[in-house]
């Protein structure tokens, strides 16, 4: 795993977007792997180590959640900012890479010679909005889309239920009391194992000065929660734009994503095919084996 960042800019300056990079950057395979609203790209630990040997995978900090910067105007906090970020990151990922030597001129070589890289994504509840949004353009770049766990409609209930904890700040005197709260409030991620529990801790823990620990967020993200009445989400006419091979992921218990949402996503757009998994409310977080399986499968397939 290697570490490595771009630079974002909005209107009110520039901010540092850093990300996970795993498997050969000469790969000509890429998979951008984006995490859900307070999550960060740690959470994809587990299904890169899986998929390294066969793709580049690029797993992003959106800004102001894990290593990123936190935004200077609160207001940046916005979906056309995120897929500004974006596409930086799939400019950055999509040139050649930098030539060292014979092997790093061979490469660079090659990408040129057959056209630009394979760019897949794989988006968390966010992150999948992210992805259809981007794979909704004209001359997108995306040439497989995974959405996972959420649709082109998010009723206002589960935002309602998200706007319970989002922006909150939280303290706790230890990392294992941190622990505790992370297991109760994303008891919907399904039966982890103590390790991979651990795992989600750590990776979206913060310290702060005075020794208490918190989530590695700016709370502040949330401000688009408070700027009037939750409504539902209608994203139906970009999915309805979406031609590529789209594959969608549901917990069976999802209130995020629900079975009528899923069902009419595989009528409407991509066609796309629908993989759920029992047990498991908002969102499958792609470590397990079954979930790893079903994603891999997907990206090897012949386009």
């Amino acid at each position: 795993m290697r570490t490595d960042h771009l630079l974002g800019l909005t209107a009110h300056g520039f901010h540092k977007i850093f990300f996970t990079d795993w498997g050969d950057p000469a790969n000509e395979r890429v998979v951008i792997c984006v995490h859900g609203l307070t999550r960060n790209c740690r959470d994809f630990d587990f299904l890169a180590q899986a998929l390294e040997s066969e793709f580049r995978v690029v797993c992003p900090d959106v800004a102001g959640r894990g290593r990123s910067n936190w935004l200077y105007n609160k207001d940046d906090y916005s979906y056309p900012q995120y897929m500004a970020d974006m596409n930086a990151l799939i400019a950055r990922v999509s040139a050649a890479p930098a030539a060292a030597g014979w092997i790093g001129k061979l490469a660079d070589s090659l990408i040129r010679q057959h056209g630009e890289r394979s760019l897949y994504w794989v988006g968390t509840s966010m992150g999948g909005m992210l992805g259809m949004l981007l794979a909704s353009r004209p001359n997108t770049p995306i040439r497989k889309l995974i959405v996972n766990d959420v649709g082109p409609l998010i009723p206002k209930a589960s935002l309602e239920r998200i706007g319970t904890y989002v922006g909150k700040d939280p303290r706790f005197k230890s990392l294992a009391e941190l622990e505790t709260y992370i297991r109760t409030v994303s008891a919907p991620f399904g039966p982890l194992t103590d390790a991979q529990w651990h795992h989600l801790t750590v990776t979206g823990a913060r310290q702060h000065i005075d020794g208490s620990w918190g989530m590695c967020y700016d709370p502040d993200l949330a401000a688009p929660f408070r700027k009037g009445p939750v409504q539902d989400v209608n994203l139906w006419t970009y999915w309805d734009t979406i031609t590529c091979p789209t594959l969608i992921l549901r917990g069976a218990d999802s209130d995020l994503l629900l079975r009528a949402t899923a069902d009419e996503m595989q009528t409407r757009g991509p066609r796309a095919r629908l993989v759920e998994f029992s047990g498991i409310g908002h969102a499958p977080m792609l470590m397990a084996d079954d979930q790893i399986a079903v994603v891999k499968e997907f990206l090897l397939a012949p386009e």
